[in-house]
This record gives structure tokens, sequence and C-alpha cells, in this order.
């Protein structure tokens, strides 16, 4: 054994004798974060239950949602108001319910059912975001996996699949800060998606901008308009946009959007009017009075980078002392994670290792279809949840794990 090999053995041995428990697994928001949308709690106040036309948003009705909320995010989410929806608390409830419903009755423009379709396929970006992944394989459709080359779409490939295969109906596509590496889709990227011919006449963008208002430096650009570059392509149809404040206030109590092209509102209003006559209209008018306007939102928003941006500094700084040379990763300038990539064939024995010492990260290959990392080498961080010193700690004790999984291949 080498004097390397023998230096990580006796460090691992060390960090299992700790008896670690650290969790490095899903961005949740840290209880800090969560602490400062303590105001929810006491909102809306006794006798403050009508929005500003005099409601009574106790009783059914309000399909749309409340119009003050929609005025928020229709600003920050570059959506007009009378095109955005404000539903419950889950975006995913609703990409969900989206896709079924597509499944049952197909979508605006559809010559039937989405499951009548023969091989019914979603494009998915990778590495990507698995709760995406797991709708798409819990639903029975096939997804095909595109790499990113250079951190940028493979336009090249979409567009020849799109246009070959009449079975593909959806793209997953995290436009801002995309989980898991961060990055943010250009105007050049957006308008080739709108504008690319499709074999599928009925074929949709699933645009997921969870991560709209997540920035991580002074920079804060602007949400890229994709419901008026599907105009301008002649495509109006195909964008739907989702974005809740999961991430933003509380993620089990926060609201969900829903924003298209009118039609796809007509079509989205016309199947949810048989599952509810209402949203809570009581917590969107907390979050409206909490909140107030969308420079609120930008206002808390820097509250959250100020607990945030230090622990993707010290993740950064912990990879870069400890794997430079040996991985690479992203460096992310918003968002809720940083992308690791080890060397090939690692990434699982680097995660088990991980695992027998205390320190949970997501499993690796969770950023595939399927699970399948072709390569094994890829590992998303979330480090947003611990604490700054158990981040540090976690992240250092996965760097060993890292190079002693490295070692071990390379020995056998």
């Amino acid at each position: 054994m080498s004097e390397i090999s023998t230096a990580l053995e006796s460090q691992y041995a060390e960090l299992r004798a700790k008896n670690l428990s650290l969790d490095l697994t899903r961005g949740k928001p840290s209880p800090a974060q969560l602490d400062l949308s303590h105001a929810l709690l006491t909102l809306p106040g006794e006798g403050d239950y009508r929005d500003a036309a005099g409601t009574d948003l106790r009783n059914y009705g309000g399909p749309d949602g409340l119009i003050e909320l929609r005025q928020i995010f229709s600003e920050l989410l570059v959506i007009p108001v009378d095109q955005l929806l404000a539903a419950g608390n889950a975006s995913l409830a609703i990409m969900h319910d989206v896709i079924v419903t597509a499944l049952l009755h197909g979508v605006s423009g559809s010559v039937g059912p989405w499951r009548d379709a023969p091989g019914l396929s979603f494009l998915c970006p990778v590495p990507g975001y698995d709760r995406h992944f797991a709708i798409c394989e819990a639903l029975g459709i096939r997804m095909i996996p595109v790499p990113c080359v250079d951190g940028r779409l493979d336009l090249d490939t979409i567009r020849r699949l799109v246009a070959a295969d009449a079975g593909i109906r959806g793209m997953w596509a995290v436009p801002m800060y995309a989980n898991p590496t961060g990055t943010s889709f250009s105007v050049e990227e957006i308008e080739a998606l709108v504008r690319m011919p499709t074999a599928a006449p009925d074929f949709r963008l699933f645009w997921d901008n969870a991560y709209a208002v997540h920035h991580l430096t002074d920079d804060e650009p602007v949400v890229i308009d994709v419901l008026a570059a599907a105009e301008a392509a002649g495509t109006p149809d195909r964008p739907f946009v989702f974005a809740s404040t999961s991430k933003i206030t509380y993620p089990g109590a926060g609201i969900a959007f829903f924003g298209a092209s009118p039609s796809n509102i007509a079509w989205r209003k016309h199947h949810t009017a048989v599952q509810t006559i209402g949203p809570d209209k009581i917590n969107q008018l907390r979050h409206v009075r909490m909140l107030g306007d969308a420079e609120g939102v930008r206002r808390l928003m820097r509250a959250h980078r100020a607990i945030v941006e230090p622990r993707f500094a010290a993740v950064l700084e912990i990879l870069e002392s400890r794997l430079s040379g040996v991985a690479t990763w992203t460096t992310p300038t918003g968002g809720y994670f940083v992308s690791l990539d080890v060397p090939h064939g690692a990434a699982s024995a680097a995660v088990a290792l991980a695992g027998q010492i205390g320190v949970a990260v997501t499993p690796a290959g969770s950023s595939f279809p399927y699970g399948d990392d072709p390569d094994d080498t890829n590992i998303r961080i979330a480090p947003t949840f611990p604490s700054q010193a158990d981040l540090e700690s976690a992240i250092d004790a996965l760097c060993t794990c890292v190079l002693l999984a490295v070692e071990r291949m390379s020995a056998e």
C-alpha cells in the first residue's frame, strides 16, 4: 500500500470513529432561512381576510389565485398577470398534474391524449433535477438523456431529436441556476428552443423556473421572457412555466405558480375546474402582506443570500484545497447546488464511503434519468441546510471519500 493510500485509510478510519451524522442530500432552506419568514405565522391577522376588491377570502372561489400575489410574481417571473395562476404550495404537484392531464386528454392543440402517442418520450438535459425524472419514470414516459456540452445545451442534438421523433412531446428545462449545475440559459439558447421545428405539433417545454430569484452575487439578472420569445417565434403554446415560493418563504406552506399562453391557461383552468373551487387564498394573502411587492421579495432574497453565500464559499474553498487536479466542480452564481464531477467510475464508491461514516449524500446517478450516470462521475452537493460547521465537516469528509475511492480504483 502506498503512503497516500495509508494516509487516506487512516483519515477515513478517524472519520468513522467520530460517528458523524451529517446531511448533504436535499436542497432545503436552513432554519435560519426559515426564520426570515417568521411573520407568516401571525399573518394575515385577526379580521384581515379580504383582498383589495373586498372579496371574503375565507370562502370558495378565486380559482386563478389572489391577483395581488400574481401581480408581485408577474413582475419577478416576467409573465403577464392574466397568464399566471397561483395555486397550492408545490410546483412539483402542478407539473405532475399537467403531465397526467396531457396523458389523459392531450394539451391545447393535441390530436389526442399523449398516452396514445407511440414512443412517448421527454428530453432530459443532464445532469438534471431528479424529481423531474421521477415524474416521468412513475408515469411510464421514456426519458432521453441529452448531456450538456461545456455547460451549455447540446442544441444540435436537441434539434435533431425533436425534428425526427413525433413521440417526443416534452423537454425538462431549468432555465436559471439549474439543478444541479447552477448554469443559466442564454437568450440564444431560449430562442433556439422556442423556434426549433418539432415533429410533434404539441411539443411542450416544461420550464421550471424554481430558482429565478435565488442569486448568490450582486449580479441579479432578470428572467428572460420565454413566453414573449415563443410568441415571436410563432410557438406561443410551447412553454409551460412553473415556479413557487418554496425556497423563498416556507416550503411546507408556500404558493406555486403556472404561467403559459392564453390558450394553455384556458386549457389548464378547464381541467382544474373539476379538481378545486379555489386555492388557499388566506395563505396567499399572508404572503401578500409579508412580501408587499416585487421589491419586497428581492429584499427577502438578499437576506437569504447573506445566510447562504458563505456556505457556498466554504464548499468551493474546501473543494479547491482538497480536490484540485483530481475533480472538477461548478461555481454557481445562484441556485441551491454545487455539481461535483469526480474521475469516471468513482462517484458511487465515494458516496457509499461517505454513507458508511455518517455523511449522507444524494445517491450517485440521481441527476440522470433512471439514476443511471453512464460515467459514474457526478455528485450533487446541497450546501444550504447544514450549519456552517457541519457543512464544512461534511465537505471535508466527502473529499476524503472521493480521494480514497480514486486511490482504491487505481490500486485495482
